[in-house]
């Protein structure tokens, strides 16, 4: 167990095919971050759990060893199946968890311009916003065509923002 409170808990992913049906669901079985198609289902993945199994989301991430200071990590998804429980923090305490015990220096995902919930929701999880990729979603789209033009709150997305986590 990763991250724990009263009525939940983290563990990694052992049901591959819930974790395959649920990122087609969320996001087509693909996303596209910095300029990289990926596949969320083969990565290693996190799943949130109520007390009785049942399933309230996951988190999947990327390792990328070979920065100058140490391993970064790419969190490249967190859903949570119900929003406003806290699902979401507690796969980010879980992942946090993770780096700290494998010794990465860096957590980051990719998030778009429009995604103003995620930037709060990083940023009072105590993440930093650190990149900004100018017009990123039009290469995006190539590789990805179903990407939409419009976004959340009728905000056109074009930019990539890079919010992190750096670890002691």
């Amino acid at each position: 167990m990763l991250a724990a409170r009263q009525d939940a808990y983290v563990r990694r992913v052992e049901d591959r095919d819930w974790l395959a049906d649920t990122m087609r669901q969320r996001w087509d079985g693909l996303v596209v971050s910095r300029g990289e198609v990926l596949e969320p289902a083969g990565l290693p993945a996190l799943v949130a759990l109520d007390r009785g199994g049942l399933r309230l989301g996951a988190l999947t991430f990327r390792p990328r060893p070979g920065s100058s200071d140490g391993v970064e990590t790419e969190v490249v998804t967190v859903d949570a199946l119900e929003s406003g429980r806290g699902v979401g923090s507690l796969l980010l305490d879980a992942a946090a968890t993770l780096a700290r015990r494998a010794g990465w220096r860096r957590l980051w995902p990719v998030t778009t311009n429009d995604n103003t919930a995620a930037l709060r929701f990083y940023q009072r999880a105590g993440w930093d916003l650190v990149g900004f990729h100018r017009n990123a979603l039009a290469r995006s789209r190539v590789l990805k065509p179903s990407i939409p033009q419009m976004g959340l709150d009728s905000i056109p997305i074009r930019h990539e923002l890079e919010p992190e986590l750096l670890l002691p």
